[in-house]
């Protein structure tokens, strides 16, 4: 067999895994979803129909699953968040737009989003997903500073600062359910915007 034909299946084989992991994972979120962030794997392979060995097939443990999700729940976020804060308008309703489009993200998924956010006996499974999402952010902020050609350095810190208030606030609002979408929206999108803000402003940007 040429060995063109061999790269050709090896690499129709590597797109079919993929696309079934990616399947997996939307069926693990549909599980977490429906039972709670305590979901047994049998759970996970009844909504997924299949059976726990092939379930293992693609993912080495629970553990592993867990983190698909995280990078799963992450895009979701990102997919989410980053069109209303790229769109046009001022920066504050930029960030507000943002803001209430990540909450309404979080409340479809509640028990994705809770499992996420705890830290478990193997860790924290939103790992590499909130990394993401951090330097994504970071990445928009340090742009803006170049742009206005400040040093960009601050990014990173400044985006992990906004991940942390947004992620501790989301499992707060979830959890307690003290006050509807409307209000947390707005009180979290005006603490965000004042964060940012000031912050932009004692390097000299003003973000209006």
């Amino acid at each position: 067999m040429a060995e063109g034909q061999v790269d050709g299946r090896a690499s129709r084989w590597e797109q079919h895994r993929e696309a079934r992991r990616a399947e997996l994972v939307a069926a693990t979120a549909r599980a977490v979803d429906r039972h709670g962030p305590d979901v047994r794997v049998a759970e996970i392979a009844a909504e997924a129909g299949v059976s726990k060995p092939v379930l293992y097939r693609y993912f080495a443990d629970k553990d592993e699953l867990h983190a698909a999700v995280g990078a799963w729940a992450a895009d979701e976020i990102l997919d989410a968040v980053l069109p209303a804060l790229m769109d046009d308008g001022a920066t504050r309703e930029r960030v507000e737009r943002a803001v209430q489009a990540y909450l309404r993200v979080i409340a479809e998924h509640h028990q994705v989003f809770l499992l996420l956010v705890r830290r478990r006996p193997g860790g924290n499974p939103l790992g590499d997903g909130k990394d993401r999402i951090a330097a994504t952010v970071a990445r928009i902020i340090a742009n803006v500073l170049k742009q206005a050609g400040l040093d960009p350095s601050p990014a990173t810190v400044w985006a992990h600062s906004l991940v942390g208030i947004g992620m501790n606030t989301g499992e707060w609002w979830l959890e307690q359910h003290a006050m509807p979408i409307e209000t947390v929206a707005a009180q979290l999108a005006s603490f965000t915007w004042h964060a940012v803000s000031g912050a932009a402003a004692e390097v000299g940007l003003d973000l209006r």
